[in-house]
């Protein structure tokens, strides 16, 4: 295809497209009677762009990332995919402040409302409207609530569970770049290993909920266990 119509394929203008090519980021295209042609590399190799610049990454970043991976711009983006996307399906949605404050059942406090934002629960889009990544994260807060627990209570409970979390999620993330990447990259990222690689990440991912899930419901489940023999124990010696 012309460089028009790549620019028509991805979605991005032929001034981009160019100024990507001159940064070393895209490979030159094929020249035939003085017009370039650019083929399915191409297109893979901006829509990996575009993804990373979504995700927030430089283009000295995406570059040293393209110079560095050794493998096609088709593979490197799956993986990228792969490791980005959301563990789930889930959908966020959207509320205004109107239903924000009966949901969290009370007028709404500029300071719990930031905490909010902070820890994620919220995301404010403008005109009294906010994005709430996760809806399920928002239903469990309600019904914390609906227990009677005051809601700068509920916030620093979601806000010890995210500390809790974040510990976890390093230890799978330590996990995956000492025993997968680390022998991939050593290996120079050998273009034949990038599909294992991403396997093995699309299956550490499920595991790791799974195994904290469990982990999880049994440590509860001594706990609540401990606390109600000692609530027993002291109710029998009163």
């Amino acid at each position: 295809m012309t460089i028009d119509e790549l620019a028509r394929e991805t979605g991005m203008t032929v001034r981009n497209i160019r100024a990507h090519q001159s940064r070393g980021l895209l490979p030159p295209p094929e020249v035939r009677a003085r017009t370039g042609y650019y083929g399915d590399e191409h297109v893979a190799r901006l829509r990996l762009i575009q993804e990373l610049q979504g995700n927030g990454y430089n283009l000295a970043a995406i570059k040293d990332l393209v110079d560095r991976s050794g493998g096609s711009a088709e593979q490197i983006l799956g993986f990228t995919q792969t490791l980005l996307a959301p563990h789930d399906a889930e959908q966020p949605e959207v509320v205004d402040l109107a239903e924000l404050e009966q949901r969290f059942g009370a007028p709404a406090d500029a300071k719990l409302l930031a905490k909010a934002e902070r820890l994620g629960l919220v995301a404010p889009l403008g005109g009294g409207r906010y994005e709430v990544p996760s809806p399920t994260v928002l239903r469990a807060g309600e019904a914390v609530l609906a227990l009677g627990v005051p809601l700068d209570r509920a916030l620093d409970i979601v806000e010890r569970l995210t500390k809790n979390a974040d510990r976890v999620s390093e230890t799978f993330v330590r996990l995956f770049f000492e025993q997968v990447w680390k022998p991939f990259d050593e290996a120079g990222r050998p273009e034949a290993e990038w599909a294992e690689v991403r396997a093995t990440l699309e299956g550490l991912r499920p595991l790791l909920s799974d195994a904290y899930g469990a982990i999880l419901q049994q440590r509860t489940a001594r706990g609540v266990e401990r606390a109600f023999g000692q609530a027993l124990e002291r109710h029998a010696k009163r």
